[in-house]
């Protein structure tokens, strides 16, 4: 899939069936908007953080993972538009003639639902329909279990640690992505090494506790908090054991793929203890890995 900055674009006579939209978290309603087209428009920082900062929502996926998960669906070619103060004021009938028609040549163009866009929002899919540049497809809310599929909704559900409900609405599993950085070494002493993240607070994070996922194609379990066993100092911090894994991840970015969340993080009277839940909780995260492989193969 070809990445552009909407500025690098090549102006295009006619041709492209465009999907618009944020797209945080590429969620089953963002599929059903994408679904039929060749090229994705989205925008960078997320349009609140320029507009409304004080607003601004922690974003579900890094934008590495949200250009990943949007290839993954087929798409030629995603078009980022750098969203500042000058695109916030455009009139929304400027931004129909200048990028969906001059620059883009969109011949199709998908949006959901409840999309806006132009200065003050005035720019509805009623005024998409109307251009006669180009098709318009408005696509509806989608609903799971009786509720409709949205960001803000996800973002709750996987700050309070239900990761295995929100992905059940994405599709897919939640991916949490950061660098790992040098710890204290306490997993290591523990016998149990673990890749330490220090989570971007722009990023949403799943809830305190111990959770199974994978990671670089292995199984995982994986602490989120402050390890309240030890009087640390240190601040939130995400640790992927990967299980089976032997190397050394420093300085690399890591995908961890949250499954379910196992229990709560809590403080146990000793080390030995401590140690003991540990590897009940690695033998848990094993086996949901495990049955998920399993299930993703049929």
């Amino acid at each position: 899939m070809k990445v552009s900055s909407l500025p690098d674009v090549t102006p295009a006579g006619s041709g492209r069936r465009v999907a618009i939209g944020t797209f945080d978290g590429v969620h089953l309603g963002h599929r059903e908007v994408i679904r039929g087209a060749d090229t994705v428009l989205t925008f960078d920082p997320h349009p609140l953080a320029v507009v409304r900062p004080e607003a601004a929502p922690k974003l579900i996926d890094t934008f590495a993972v949200k250009r990943d998960l949007i290839a993954e669906l087929g798409i030629k070619e995603l078009v980022v538009i750098p969203f500042d103060r000058d695109l916030a004021a455009l009139e929304a009938e400027e931004f129909v003639q200048q990028v969906l028609v001059d620059r883009l040549g969109a011949t199709h163009v998908a949006v959901g639902e409840n999309f806006r866009f132009g200065s003050r929002a005035r720019g509805t899919p009623d005024l998409l329909r109307e251009s006669g540049e180009f098709e318009t497809r408005v696509a509806e809310l989608v609903e799971v279990e009786g509720e409709t599929v949205s960001s803000s909704h996800i973002r709750g559900l996987v700050a309070a640690g239900e990761v295995d409900v929100a992905a059940r609405f994405l599709g897919r599993p939640f991916i949490f992505e950061g660098e790992v950085v040098a710890g204290d070494r306490r997993g290591r002493e523990l016998g149990m090494p673990t890749a330490n993240i220090v989570p971007d607070e722009r990023f949403v994070c799943p809830g305190h506790g111990v959770y199974a996922a994978t990671a670089s194609g292995h199984a995982a379990a994986v602490n989120v908090g402050v390890r309240p066993t030890f009087e640390t100092g240190r601040g939130l911090l995400v640790e992927p054991y990967l299980i089976d894994f032997e190397g050394d991840l420093y300085g690399q970015v890591l995908r961890v793929a949250f499954l379910e969340r196992l229990r709560g993080e809590r403080r146990f009277d000793s080390t030995e203890a401590l140690v003991e839940q540990m590897w009940r909780d690695v033998d848990m995260a094993r086996a949901i890995a495990e049955r998920a492989a399993t299930v993703s193969r049929r």
